[in-house]
């Protein structure tokens, strides 16, 4: 049995997978003959098997190849976490690439401040053409956090993240499938997981890169993503048990305030092409998006593999 799983859910990305995967092989500090790795293939078709296959040649782990058909990434992940043998689960996207420090970092700072989850920095690298918007392409992929190590009360996202097994409400299937297409699903888990106390920790020291996907750098992915986000926190409410109707009033008022006060200013910075008007316009379709959260607003970004 593992002690360590590296998971790497993925879906027609095969240059990606190959550069992330060969990231872990490069990892220090770290006990191979204590470590596997789990690619999940979300794709009808086996299509990740010919990488998988490569990479499994001299590696200095077990790869593990798992073909999720049901698209949704809940179900990827689910279908990992169903096949994975390690006490600890680190989540690597397809699109990041790990430091040779990485994980010997996530396992320092688990071990530091005896957390449940561990999160670590993301830096978003933009290809060289990229030109217009650059700077907020690229911290819209990013993951800023604190600048110190140590344990934080709130969550981020799966990619670049490590979670003890044994804290998960559910260790085979944790992730909720009714957010297979919108995503959001990591944001559930350890929305729940935070509300029954499990400890949360931040670790500056591992940091990954990522180069998102080329089709994605643009303001028209960007500001549906960023309206997407802002459904969270009114989605939140409403999923919770018993469903937290006030909270829910809240964040739509909250949202209503942001949609017009940074809908404004996103007008006037366009008008006068501001250098930081895709900020406030991103700030805005956030806000719209805490006012319009509920079925015909979704959007699906994930769960398309025919």
């Amino acid at each position: 049995m593992a002690r360590v799983t590296v998971m790497i859910p993925t879906q027609r990305r095969p240059d990606g997978l190959a550069v992330a995967a060969r990231s872990v092989f490069g990892q220090v500090g770290v006990d191979f003959a204590e470590l596997e790795l789990v690619i999940v293939d979300n794709d009808q078709v086996p299509s990740a098997k010919p990488v998988a296959d490569a990479l499994r040649k001299g590696a200095p782990c077990p790869v593990i190849y798992v073909n999720e058909k049901r698209p949704g990434v809940a179900f990827a992940r689910n279908a990992g976490m169903a096949r994975a043998s390690g006490d600890f689960i680190a989540f690597l996207d397809d699109d990041e690439e790990a430091p040779s420090g990485w994980l010997a970092a996530l396992l320092a700072a688990q071990e530091r401040y005896d957390a449940d989850v561990v999160f670590g920095p993301v830096k978003a690298r933009a290809p060289a053409h990229i030109d217009q918007h650059r700077d907020y392409l690229e911290r819209f992929f990013s993951r800023i956090g604190p600048a110190q190590a140590g344990v934080i009360d709130y969550h981020y996202g799966c990619g670049d993240s490590l979670i003890r097994r044994s804290a998960l409400p559910d260790p085979v299937a944790p992730f909720a499938v009714e957010r297979n297409f919108i995503g959001g699903e990591d944001d559930l888990l350890f929305g729940h997981m935070g509300a029954a106390g499990k400890r949360f920790a931040w670790e500056p020291a591992a940091w990954v890169w990522e180069d998102p996907v080329p089709s994605r750098l643009n303001l028209g992915y960007t500001i549906q993503r960023a309206f997407a986000y802002g459904q969270g926190p009114s989605a939140h409410c409403a999923a919770a048990e018993p469903r937290d109707n006030l909270g829910v009033a809240r964040w739509m008022l909250i949202g209503v305030g942001q949609a017009a006060v940074f809908g404004l200013v996103a007008a006037v910075k366009w008008a006068v092409r501001a250098k930081d008007r895709a900020e406030w316009l991103d700030r805005a379709a956030r806000g719209l998006g805490k006012t319009f959260w509920w079925g015909p607003f979704k959007i699906q970004f994930y769960g398309r593999t025919a």
